[in-house]
């Protein structure tokens, strides 16, 4: 699913309320947060130093604020990290395991920040950009006019999920149970997903409303009536801890991967013709990157500290992220294995059966919707496994 998009959150009663999942362009002047600490002294392994064969600052376009699905970006960064809150990015001395690597990371915020583009879409406007964050959908969504190639996948598995409330829907096991009810799922129109699930027999037609937009009104006006579009790692956490005004939700979930809808979400990808001439910088990159999201699962204080820290400094932002929210975000990632190294020793690999799947599934999709993908468009096109580290996993 290119990212649930989380339309704009919303302040309801004397809450923030907070939205769901989306997809930073030059937004002009603003403010540098905080005077930076002299960056980690450059390491002198040669494995990390990637003076030379990377460019002198690496930038990587996420699809949304900073929270804690993205840790592993936020783990690259030194201590000589600068929050600008007018350009919503952070900046700061890549680094891996407390070394500097000799060259810079600049991880720019998404959503709002971007005009609700699609990365995809935002990596071919700015060009600037090195890497985005791309779901498999998505990129065979724009295979045929803005093509990109996956080259690490943060999460084994996606967590895109659809929520219910349970005393309302005490008997709602799977969305097959919802399929079987009357109950309405409300869910973002230009999600693919659910036209998968509406052509599996999941879901029914009459009872699926793409006017969602982000907003808890609904949910909350029908006191957990509905169903809902989310994150697994975010709304069940916000429904019963974060709505304020004396409203609070316990949800069960399905995720949209456990359908039958593999989709690897938000990977961190390359503009396709850019890869040759990146291959260098991808070889020492990718294993640093995969050591990042290790090391993040296991120790991610810091990160989020840095995440937290970001979000509070924008204080014209419509975004709230929470300590607790960034901790449960991090124990969901755990207890659901949405990371983790799936069939093998290693983190961030991509199966070619999952992608033949998600092109098998999402072909007819597009083209129905007069969004033909590329002719001929196969896995190899799509993702690559070439410069990760075999022996990098989580422990």
């Amino acid at each position: 699913m290119g990212r649930f998009r989380r339309g704009a959150a919303v302040a309801f009663g004397t809450a923030l309320a907070l939205t769901l999942a989306a997809c930073s362009g030059d937004s002009g002047g603003g403010s540098n947060t905080g005077a930076a600490p002299a960056a980690p002294a450059v390491a002198s392994g040669d494995a990390i130093n990637l003076t030379g064969a990377c460019p002198a600052k690496i930038v990587v376009q996420t699809d949304w604020f900073a929270e804690s699905e993205y840790g592993f970006l936020y783990n690259l960064i030194g201590s000589d990290a600068k929050i600008d809150t007018g350009k919503k990015r952070i900046t700061g001395s890549l680094v891996s395991g407390g070394k500097d690597t000799g060259v810079d990371v600049e991880v720019r915020f998404g959503g709002p920040a971007i005009g609700y583009e699609q990365v995809s879409a935002q990596m071919y406007v700015d060009k600037s950009i090195n890497l985005g964050i791309v779901s498999t959908d998505e990129a065979i969504q724009n295979s045929a006019s803005q093509p990109t190639k996956a080259v690490f996948a943060p999460f084994e598995v996606s967590p895109g999920m659809i929520m219910w409330d349970k005393s309302k829907h005490p008997n709602f096991t799977t969305l097959v149970d919802i399929g079987q009810t009357d109950t309405k799922v409300l869910y973002y129109e230009t999600d693919a997903y659910m036209q998968y699930l509406l052509g599996a027999g999941i879901l029914r037609r009459g009872q699926v409303d793409g006017s969602y937009d982000g907003s808890p009104s609904r949910w909350v006006a029908e006191d957990g009536k509905v169903a809902e579009a989310g994150f697994a790692t975010s709304e069940p956490y916000i429904y019963k801890n974060e709505l304020g005004d004396g409203h609070s939700y316990d949800v069960n979930l399905q995720l949209v991967n456990d359908t039958g809808y593999p989709v690897y979400g938000q990977a961190l990808s390359v503009r396709t013709g850019d890869e040759a001439k990146l291959a260098g910088c991808l070889k020492k990159l990718v294993p640093i990157v995969q050591r990042s999201q290790a090391d993040f699962m296991a120790h991610p204080q810091t990160a989020n500290a840095l995440i937290i820290k970001a979000v509070k400094a924008d204080a014209g932002s419509v975004w709230s992220y929470s300590p607790g929210l960034a901790a449960y975000a991090v124990q969901t990632m755990k207890n659901r294995a949405l990371v983790s190294n799936g069939s093998n020793a290693t983190i961030g690999d991509m199966e070619q059966s999952r992608v033949n799947r998600m092109i098998q599934i999402l072909t007819p999709i597009y083209a129905g919707q007069k969004k033909p993908v590329r002719s001929g468009l196969t896995p190899a096109s799509l993702f690559t496994n070439q410069y990760i580290d075999t022996s990098i996993g989580l422990k």
